[in-house]
């Protein structure tokens, strides 16, 4: 299946100059979508994976199938502000700001293997962020699976840095 047929490009979007990777589509396409969350686990399957966390917000959309797909607990990565129980939080740049994320302290348990999900990698600082996240919650980060990679924002040579042992992306752009 051509997943690239179920990204729409919305010029403009969030400012002017880019063009945003909207998966609108693919998320109203049943097939389109099921292909793409058992795409999406396929390097991890056999990755000893204890929790799945999805990232704000359409990584939520993604991990929630995966993590019952591998029968394993979803935890949500939040921007401030967003989760009612005590949190650990990072926060990061942006190249348009700052911003910041967090988790439930008791989401993660010392040792506890983590595959974080989105759908976009871009410049990789909120993904750097959310390892960061992670690390200091306890966990290890066993690897990063993503719809899309816009390869020409090099985040994959940001996240190099980052203790993973898989950075995957269904289509590269």
């Amino acid at each position: 299946m051509n997943l690239k047929e179920y990204i729409r490009d919305v010029p403009d979007f969030p400012k002017p100059g880019i063009i945003f990777k909207d998966i609108s589509p693919l998320l109203k396409n049943p097939k389109a979508l099921s292909y793409s969350i058992d795409k999406l686990i396929e390097p991890f399957s056999k990755n000893n994976i204890d929790i799945v966390a999805g990232v704000e917000a359409r990584g939520f959309l993604l991990s929630t199938p995966i993590s019952l797909k591998l029968n394993k607990p979803m935890i949500p990565i939040r921007k401030i502000g967003k989760l009612p129980y005590k949190t650990f939080d990072v926060s990061y740049d942006l190249e348009y700001g700052k911003d910041t994320i967090e988790i439930h302290k008791d989401a993660i348990r010392p040792g506890d293997k983590v595959l974080i999900v989105d759908d976009l990698l871009a410049t990789g600082g909120t993904i750097n962020a959310c390892i960061k996240l992670i690390n200091t919650a306890g966990g290890v980060v066993k690897g990063l699976s993503f719809i899309i990679e816009l390869t020409q924002l090099n985040g994959r040579e940001i996240l190099s840095n980052a203790t993973t042992d898989k950075i995957h992306s269904i289509i590269k752009y």
